[in-house]
């Protein structure tokens, strides 16, 4: 069981999470950051820190949000379906590329608002 980040993070990226992980798994993409799936040793700090409540454990996530969660890994997939092990995020280091899915999803929320 790993924490993931859901869609509250997207756009915001407020980052405080990165500055309470004591393995630096937290990394930062163009419009979102993502908690890296082997390199979490779950300890929820950054849970307990997320400002916007966008940080659960993979058990936890709400209906709807699977998708969010779901690219957690995505992003740090490799061609070959291995998890690329990046040994820990920094600050300054270039934002990870969203994974395609993120605009699709990101799109259906905002039309889903218009909506309402």
């Amino acid at each position: 069981m790993t924490l993931v980040i859901l869609s509250a993070c997207v756009d915001l990226k407020d980052g405080i999470c990165t500055t309470s992980c004591p393995v630096d798994c937290i990394y930062e993409g163009e419009r979102m950051f993502y908690i890296h799936p082997t390199e979490c040793i779950e300890c929820g700090m950054c849970e307990s820190i997320c400002p916007v409540d966008a940080i659960r454990y993979d058990d936890e996530v709400p209906e709807g949000e699977e998708a969010y969660a779901q690219l957690n890994t995505a992003v740090f997939q490799l061609p070959d379906g291995t998890v690329n092990e990046p040994g820990g995020w920094s600050k300054g280091m270039a934002p990870l590329r969203d994974p395609p899915a993120l605009a699709e999803m990101a799109t259906e929320a905002s039309k889903e608002k218009e909506l309402s």
